[in-house]
């Protein structure tokens, strides 16, 4: 969580200071999710991301520095600068890529898991989305396919309130998502996405479910971003009020405190992983900054076929 928080940090500034251009979507006050799901993955199981995602990439093992290079739209991202941070896509990791359409990542991790299903592989395809994409109709197509095929889908719900700009509760009649995919038959439960060891149990328990072939499952976890929803949003929409009451529970403050209480972390050991934190991230900026940005000549490749005539 701190390796999510730090980076999302310094891209914020990095992307004041016109290092980093295009769309973001920083993912501050979500990392229990990202940090108490991914691990439990195994290195087989696929993973479709939201754009959201850099939190994902991170744990689930693509290299920082490859990460923030794709940021800066370098040849040496992870995406090879094509992708920038909505699209982070690492085929080793089987990170099939973050999504700028909203709910656009479900039809993937449907066709992801009927594959394995097809293969009569034992793997789980985990996609995570935000509360917007429930009122998408490839949110209800996909589970409604998931179900009636019983394929091996783990949906991770983000519900962080605000899809873009606008409240759940002003555009949704059904603001519990989990509730929404019992129609189409799905098990489905609801956490608190602030709370790391919630989210982890939680999360075993889906990831039990799905792998042992009881069907797909619906994990909606109740979290809350810091930031705008993207680099450009004045978030007119919300007060500041509202935003610190969510940053008293933030997820890094309360597993520090439970960590210490249960005597898993002492009272300086946080400093000591911030140091190792941020000599990574100096490691990754300078490993972006020192990166090659794709010739123009190359600028088609992998967009076109080559000329056969």
């Amino acid at each position: 969580m701190l390796r999510i928080r730090a980076f999302e940090d310094a891209c914020a500034e990095l992307y004041s200071a016109g290092k980093i251009r295009g769309f973001m979507h920083l993912y501050n006050g979500e990392e229990a999710i990202a940090a108490g799901i991914v691990p439990l993955l195994e290195p087989a199981d696929a993973i479709v991301a939201t754009y959201r995602e850099h939190g994902h990439a991170l744990v689930r093992g693509v290299d920082m520095g490859a990460v923030m290079a794709e940021m800066f739209g370098k040849q040496q991202g992870c995406s090879r600068g094509r992708g920038g941070s909505m699209h982070l896509f690492d085929a080793a990791a089987r990170l099939y890529g973050g999504n700028a359409i909203v709910a656009g990542g479900l039809p993937l991790a449907v066709g992801l898991a009927l594959a394995d299903a097809m293969q009569q592989r034992a793997q789980v395809s985990a996609c995570f989305f935000g509360e917007g994409a429930a009122a998408e109709g490839a949110f209800h197509e996909s589970l409604n396919l998931a179900a009636l095929w019983r394929l091996p889908v783990l949906f991770v719900c983000e519900n962080n309130l605000y899809a873009m700009g606008t409240a759940l509760a002003r555009s949704q009649a059904e603001t519990d998502v989990h509730l929404k995919a019992r129609a189409y038959g799905l098990a489905s439960a609801a956490v608190d996405g602030m709370d790391l060891l919630a989210v982890r149990e939680a999360a075993q328990t889906a990831i039990t479910h799905v792998r042992e072939g009881h069907g797909p499952y619906l994990l909606e976890c109740h979290t809350y971003r810091y930031r705008a929803h993207s680099m450009f949003d004045s978030q007119l929409y919300r007060d500041k009020a509202e935003v610190e009451r969510w940053r008293a529970r933030d997820p890094i403050d309360l597993f520090e405190r439970e960590a210490i209480s249960l005597g898993l972390l002492g009272t300086d050991d946080r400093a000591a992983l911030q140091a190792q934190v941020d000599a990574e991230l100096k490691a990754a900026i300078e490993f972006a900054e020192a990166g090659s940005f794709e010739p123009v000549e190359q600028l088609t490749r992998d967009v076109y076929t080559e000329d056969q005539a």
